[in-house]
């Protein structure tokens, strides 16, 4: 097994770094075509709490949106996030809101909804820890993608969020093209200008089911047409798409990732946003022989130019 001093450095010794290392050294045996890896974005790739991105991105979007029209505030869904009523957020659902929330985005061309969501990365802070947006990435995290990228993998990025929203910084956070993206999907309609030239504008529909559970896997095999050999998420949301990088031959990965660091994270246990868990995520990642990814344990750094 290749052990480079330099090799994954913000991760630190011990049983999680080797099988990610044995699994790196094992993939480069085989054909460049079967070396694809899939990732969830929101608690995998960059911090969920004490909400995922884009939830964050609708609420400014809202509170700019009632600022002008503050009839807004008869909507329950619009009256729930406006107010922070956590409690009545959460007897509306998070997928009832977030349909709500969309609401605001239609008539837009993907290049409006584009500018609009870098513009948030842009400028926005995390709201308890004071840090841009662009900084909350998991350092070793980027540090596996590099890695399979210099091992010529094919980096995916497959995502409850919606499709558009992670694929405006896809690239720039984390080398990721837009078109390896894999998200929950916008229905369009199809529109012409006043000057008869062809657009697409958005709609409040969804063009399929949510991101999450099986869907994550019909979509990878829609969009992508190629199974995954390593898979890495943190939540329910995530088993199926872990269970499918890990079903066949050869060597195979699926990364669990536990928040339970505290200090310099959150510590929680991840949850599916769309449907009820039947079983806690981290129990079923060690009933199937998982790699469980300790935050606090074997990462020696969460954050870029953070310890």
């Amino acid at each position: 097994m290749t052990d480079e001093p330099d090799l994954l450095p913000s991760w630190r010794p011990g049983a999680t770094r080797d099988a990610v290392i044995e699994f790196l050294d094992a993939a480069t045996l085989l054909p460049v075509g079967d070396r694809v890896a899939v990732f969830d974005n929101d608690g995998t790739l960059c911090c969920e709490q004490p909400a995922p991105v884009q939830f964050e991105f609708f609420v400014r979007t809202l509170a700019d949106a009632a600022q002008t029209d503050p009839t807004l505030r008869g909507r329950p869904e619009f009256a729930a996030v406006l107010d922070g009523d956590h409690a009545a957020m959460a007897e509306l659902g998070l997928e009832r809101i977030a349909l709500a929330v969309l609401e605001l985005f239609a008539g837009l061309t993907p290049a409006e909804f584009d500018h609009a969501a870098r513009s948030f990365f842009a400028e926005g802070r995390h709201r308890t820890l004071g840090t841009p947006l662009r900084d909350l990435v998991y350092q070793p995290m980027l540090e596996l993608l590099d890695e399979l990228r210099r091992r010529e993998f094919t980096l995916c990025i497959v995502s409850g969020s919606g499709t558009e929203f992670v694929r405006a910084i896809s690239q720039d956070f984390y080398g990721v093209a837009p078109e390896a993206v894999v998200g929950t999907l916008i229905a369009y309609e199809f529109d012409r200008d006043a000057r008869g030239q062809a657009l697409l504008r958005r709609t409040a529909t969804l063009g399929s089911a949510a991101n999450e559970g099986p869907a994550k896997v019909n979509h990878i095999q829609s969009h992508l047409g190629r199974q995954p050999i390593l898979g890495a998420g943190n939540s329910a949301g995530d088993r199926e798409m872990l269970e499918w990088a890990c079903a066949g031959a050869g060597p195979r990965l699926a990364l669990l990732l536990d928040h339970d660091d505290s200090a310099r994270e959150f510590q929680y246990v991840s949850t599916a946003a769309t449907f009820v868990d039947d079983e806690p995520i981290l129990d079923i990642g060690a009933r199937l022989g998982w790699t469980v990814v300790s935050m606090a344990n074997d990462w020696a750094t969460v954050f870029p130019n953070r310890t």
